[in-house]
């Protein structure tokens, strides 16, 4: 009779100890990929082969791919929070130069332009210059009625206003015919950006051609919207329609996967991935999960 007892005990405490380790599970997954910005996430197991975690609403209004235009402006919740003032931080300003010191962007698109252009500068192309990065509201609001529609955007409907988005020039010439522009073109792509405005675009993107205004987008949608000849209106709307692609970049294959935010709440990640999460600033989760 005792041995019953003893081995009923047992069986009882080692029950106890899975319902606990199945509840720790459930609090770490319970952390939404929404309070966590600009960063990779790595999908711990709940279960064999995948695993569950929240998006919120704001969620489609955050990351590298919202869209930025005439219609849609930017959220409260979708400003970068890393933006600094570069000529008070000098040491991120490596490589290139300031047209004056009021330029802001984020510091993480610094660090990706900062990449790029060292790369630039091993083929011998090495006169680039940020003219514009940052702006705020109040900034865009009075550029808007100095300069008028034709050259610039509402406040709010800028990229300007996200802080994703750069003027970059060249110091040997404009940049429709400067070296750097021309570099640029070919190899901007390999490093997450993208030009927003170009000339065969105008028409979808509401924009005139602008030689000198780079969007970072990140790996590997940069380097799909070149190969398919995209703008990021026909990039988004790509992924809405397809629901699902998988690439290859530089022999790493990328899930490039779209949710309407509408209609759930949750998503299905595969287990130990690391993986990113943007908001279309419409009403789309895009998920990429990595090599």
């Amino acid at each position: 009779m005792r041995k019953w007892v003893f081995w009923f005990v047992i069986v009882v405490l080692l029950g106890y100890e899975a319902i606990q380790q199945h509840s720790a599970i459930g609090k770490r997954m319970d952390t939404s990929p929404a309070e966590i910005e600009k960063s990779s996430y790595v999908a711990t197991s709940s279960g064999k082969d995948s695993t569950t975690i929240k998006v919120t609403k704001d969620q489609i209004y955050q990351g590298d791919l919202v869209l930025i235009n005439g219609d849609f402006s930017v959220h409260p919740n979708g400003m970068q929070t890393d933006i600094v003032n570069l000529y008070q931080h000098k040491e991120l300003v490596k490589g290139f130069g300031l047209l004056d010191n009021t330029i802001r962007l984020s510091q993480s698109v610094v660090q990706a332009f900062t990449t790029m252009i060292s790369a630039a500068d091993k083929e011998g192309v090495r006169h680039f210059l940020i003219n514009s990065g940052y702006r705020d509201q109040k900034e865009q609001s009075q550029l808007y009625k100095d300069m008028g529609s034709n050259y610039a955007l509402p406040a709010g409907h800028s990229e300007h206003n996200l802080g994703l988005a750069l003027d970059i020039g060249s110091t040997q010439a404009e940049m429709n015919r400067a070296p750097e522009g021309e570099w640029l073109i070919q190899n901007a792509a390999d490093y997450g950006f993208i030009l927003r405005y170009p000339k065969d675009k105008t028409a979808i993107t509401g924009i005139q051609y602008e030689p000198w205004h780079f969007r970072y987008v990140g790996l590997p949608h940069s380097v799909v919207m070149k190969q398919m000849n995209f703008s990021l209106e026909e990039y988004l709307a790509y992924l809405k329609q397809q629901g699902h692609i998988s690439t290859k970049v530089k022999g790493k294959i990328y899930e490039i996967s779209y949710y309407p935010n509408s209609k759930r709440s949750t998503i299905q990640i595969p287990s130990n991935r690391t993986y990113h999460i943007s908001g279309d600033n419409m009403d789309g989760i895009i998920v990429t999960v990595l090599p």
